[in-house]
């Protein structure tokens, strides 16, 4: 069997009332909109916002955008400024009003995505200004090594003092605007630092380097995945070009996968309107494939990883590798259990859409806008149902459920990496053959929200999480039941009305499945398949056995009475 009938095969049963993938012409108008984004003269950021009821568009160009990620904090006084109290020279603008973000009032002129560059910007900036003020992010040359450039400069700096004057002495308002002049041109020409260069390369042992500084660490160095990923490299690789990733899911949600060599050859001779993706989280399960995880280093911004404390066993899915074909993307969702999400592009240009959470999931979703017949896959979301959403925002003047309607569109490039906080909305297509990588994660900034979607979501994972915080993180742990206190919930090892109701559930499913079985036998065609899937259905069966046994065994005393419980489960959305 060829790739070609491998595919379709996947394509059959992935959604088997498509009878013709081709029906729409995408593969004939799309390299118009391909084009239209690519262009120089494109403006990379826009963005669309009812303020007043009217109508309000902006855009940022990828030369200032990539500026204002140079300038990182350079321009900014040290000294009583927040993020949001002056106006870039661009109009590339933040408020400085951390309620407001948190409680999800993204209104009053704020430009997303904030742009920065991982050679200027500091994980600890990141996650004071940023992440905990949940502001998307665009962060430039991580894979590139950024870091390392930063680490370096950092360390130069400390040497010779920690103010921005030549003698090491901090500035006053006036040094600080000439010095700010000086380095970004108001003439439009290179605002690139004047001491802007690459440091002379340092050991990497920790040693101290000729300039007095401390070496970079390994973690920065240039990912592998640039020479690796490359789709040509892909191809040639004897240990993955045979490798099944998943490309899918069939309507019972089994996974669909296709060896990655015939995915790539449907990948550039498909023309398909929304062709297969390769979305793969268990790569690592494969003694050959988790090879992927020695191409790429988990940046330092988001290298904070809570849920790791219950083990890679019992986690939810949380890491993707991407191989995507022009044309083909993920539709708008929220991602799962309250986690906040990187994604690292390495080959190809995907296009972005974010809603803030404010905007209702009705207008997000495009609910009646779109015609019988029509399609919703991303392609059409993004070519068809957006621009319908954005006139009728415009049209209902700030009204009904379009009050503050604001959207936020860019494209991302292959070396970049994108931040999308919690709750925010987001879609994505991918403008060319792509390749990245993606992880969703809880960190301290975000665990109050993740904590409340979990405990409900994932009800006896939760208990082992809590169990982990105790020991290693008591002050997470201590949040954790005061949430719980504040809500009214109760844990679902301390209620016996719930562990009976998974009892039931589970003894149904075992009745079903003995009956499956048993039909089976009578026919007497019982293939290896399906003896496989009733050893994986044993062996899950008693996973969860165990670990239910194990939270039903802890003790329980000491903490509060029964509760009311609250939370509901979220659906899983990778990218």
């Amino acid at each position: 069997m060829g790739w070609k009938e491998r595919t379709d095969r996947a394509k059959k049963l992935h959604r088997p009332s498509l009878k013709n993938w081709a029906r729409d012409g995408l593969h004939a108008t799309f390299p118009a909109y391909a084009s239209s984004l690519l262009h120089p003269s494109a403006h990379p950021y826009s963005s669309f916002r009812i303020v007043g009821g009217e109508a309000v568009e902006s855009s940022l160009s990828l030369e200032d955008a990539r500026e204002i990620a140079l300038e990182g904090e350079a321009g900014r006084r040290k000294e009583g400024q927040r993020l949001g109290c002056r106006r870039s020279r661009r109009d590339h603008r933040y408020r400085d009003d951390g309620d407001a973000l948190a409680a999800g009032r993204y209104g009053g002129g704020v430009e997303f995505p904030a742009v920065l560059d991982a050679r200027v910007t500091s994980p600890k900036e990141f996650h004071d200004e940023y992440e905990a003020r949940c502001i998307p992010c665009v962060i430039r040359n991580i894979p590139n090594g950024g870091g390392a450039e930063r680490e370096r400069r950092e360390a130069v700096g400390a040497t010779h003092g920690d103010g921005d004057g030549d003698d090491g002495r901090a500035m006053d308002d006036g040094q600080e605007e000439k010095k700010e002049d000086a380095e970004f041109p108001r003439d439009g020409r290179s605002r690139v630092r004047s001491d802007y260069r690459p440091l002379p390369d340092v050991p990497t042992d920790g040693r101290p380097s000729a300039a007095g500084g401390v070496a970079a660490i390994s973690k920065h160095r240039p990912w592998p995945a640039l020479e690796n990923w490359t789709l040509a490299s892909l191809a040639s690789s004897p240990h993955l070009r045979d490798r099944p990733l998943k490309c899918g899911e069939d309507d019972d949600g089994g996974t669909l996968r296709v060896k990655l060599k015939h995915f790539l050859q449907y990948l550039s001779s498909n023309v398909d309107d929304s062709p297969l993706y390769i979305f793969d989280a268990t790569f690592d399960e494969d003694k050959y494939a988790k090879r992927l995880l020695e191409d790429y280093t988990v940046p330092d911004y988001f290298d904070e990883d809570l849920f790791g404390l219950v083990g890679e066993k019992r986690r939810p899915p949380y890491r993707w590798f991407l191989v995507g074909p022009e044309r083909s993307g993920t539709t708008v969702h929220v991602d799962p259990l309250g986690t906040s999400a990187w994604n690292t592009l390495v080959v190809g240009v995907k296009r972005w859409v974010l809603f803030p959470p404010h905007v209702p999931k009705s207008v997000v979703k495009g609910r009646r806008l779109t015609l019988p017949g029509e399609d919703d896959e991303a392609i059409h979301y993004f070519t068809t149902i957006l621009p319908r959403m954005k006139r009728r925002a415009a049209a209902c003047g700030g009204l009904g459920d379009y009050a503050n309607f604001e959207c936020y569109e860019f494209t991302q490039f292959a070396g970049e990496t994108v931040y999308i906080p919690h709750g925010w909305w987001h879609a994505v297509l991918n403008v060319t053959h792509t390749v990245g990588i993606t992880q969703n994660f809880c960190s301290r900034r975000n665990f109050d929200v993740v904590w409340r979607e979990t405990r409900g979501g994932r009800k006896k994972m939760a208990c082992s999480w809590l169990r982990r915080l105790r020991e290693r993180y008591p002050d997470l742990a201590r949040r954790a039941e005061e949430l719980n206190t504040r809500d009214g919930f109760v844990m679902w090892e301390d209620d016996e009305v719930e562990q009976k109701k998974w009892r039931r559930k589970r003894m149904e499913k075992e009745r079903r499945r003995m009956e499956k079985k048993k039909g089976r036998e009578r026919k007497g065609s019982t293939t290896e398949k399906e003896r496989k899937e009733d050893k994986e259905e044993r062996k899950e069966d008693k996973g969860r056995e165990k670990n239910i046994t194990g939270s039903c065994g802890s003790s329980s005393s000491g903490r509060e009475s029964k509760r009311t419980r609250v939370g509901s489960a979220r659906e899983v959305s990778p990218e």
